[in-house]
């Protein structure tokens, strides 16, 4: 092996004026490189530097686990299974009509002893409705209970209510929804299934009272879609008059409707006697005066004194006969043609 070149002390004419240091033997270069020095009482770190190959497979490892988490969140977000807190106030509680119509009072202290000592546990569902808002499709108690708790203490913990942000499909998806979470929870009275049923079909929701009662109660059994429709009558006849609608029983509301149905002027009757009452009327009276005048207009004297007479038919021409009564006018008889009906469509024509 040929002799390395050793390394000289510098020359002192390269410094002038400046003293030359003695540094004791000079060990060749490799031999220095091989043995460094460090000050005393500081241990050496020993490190094995990282190929850059190692590098770039981390970064690229990181980069792909952000991905999936980003996609896992916005999938959570995209299908209503993310909790998103969120004020009451941005949220419409009446967004869709509702189906209950009263909170019993025992029901809602308790709710609120609940949320005050332990917070609150579900969510309610809402769905966006632009401009940061949101609409409520289940959950009305718990919200109402936050917001009465927030306006009795303020303190802030109830002025943020936990919501699943929801996407239904149409407005039927959203009142099947509030339907059902009423249905599992607290379930709700026959007149207020009756009830949205009929509003469900004049919000125009569904196009009529079978499809209504078979896509917001299609989960329950025949018997109960059958009870539900048979209190139909009683919430459009009723409805509007009742003090505490909720309060009938199955039983009493299956033979109001058969009455109803039965007897034209039950109806009438009901209305006028409950306009009598007075202001302090319970649920208890009501349903009291209601089975007094069942009993009462159950002979059959009473049912054939209500029916209305049938108005008499008078003839316009060879085959053709008008019959009125005092809100409607027929016109039939076999001489009715289609040439017969133009003309009087184009008579009525403003």
């Amino acid at each position: 092996m040929a002799k390395r070149k050793r390394l000289t002390p510098p020359r002192s004419d390269y410094l002038a004026g400046e003293p030359v240091l003695e540094t004791g033997p000079v060990l060749p270069l490799e031999t220095k490189s091989m043995f460094p020095t460090y000050p005393h009482g500081v241990a050496p770190k020993m490190r094995s530097p990282s190929p850059p190959i190692a590098h770039v497979a981390g970064d690229a490892a990181t980069s792909a686990a952000l991905a999936e988490l980003t996609a896992e969140l916005q999938s959570a977000r995209a299908e209503g299974r993310m909790v998103q807190s969120l004020r009451p106030d941005q949220i419409d509680a009446g967004y869709l009509v509702r189906d209950r119509l009263i909170a019993d009072d025992e029901d809602m202290a308790a709710l609120r002893a609940s949320l005050r000592s332990r917070g609150q546990q579900t969510p309610i569902e809402v769905v966006a409705t632009g401009q940061g808002g949101y609409g409520l499709i289940s959950g009305w108690r718990r919200l109402t209970a936050l917001s009465q708790l927030y306006a009795e203490t303020g303190q802030d913990r109830f002025n943020a209510v936990l919501a699943l942000v929801r996407h239904p499909v149409d407005a039927a998806d959203a009142y099947v929804a509030m339907v059902e979470e009423n249905e599992i929870r607290v379930g709700l009275s026959y007149f207020e299934r009756a009830r949205i049923v009929m509003r469900a079909v004049e919000e125009g929701v569904y196009t009529d009272l079978k499809s209504a009662l078979n896509g917001l109660f299609g989960n329950g059994s025949r018997a109960k879609r059958s009870k539900i429709k048979s209190f139909l009558p009683v919430v459009e006849q009723l409805g509007p008059h009742l003090t505490y609608p909720a309060a009938i029983g199955e039983r009493l509301g299956l033979a109001l409707s058969q009455k109803l149905q039965a007897d034209t002027g039950l109806g009438r009757q009901i209305m006028q006697a409950l306009t009598e009452q007075p202001k302090t009327l319970t649920p208890e009276t009501e349903q009291n005066l209601l089975n007094e005048l069942l009993q009462t207009r159950s002979t059959p004297a009473a049912i054939a004194a209500s029916k209305p007479e049938t108005p008499a038919r008078d003839i316009l021409a060879p085959g053709l006969w008008l019959q009125r009564s005092a809100t409607t006018l027929i016109i039939g008889g076999p001489a009715l043609t289609p040439e017969i009906e133009a003309r009087i469509r184009e008579a009525l024509k403003p």
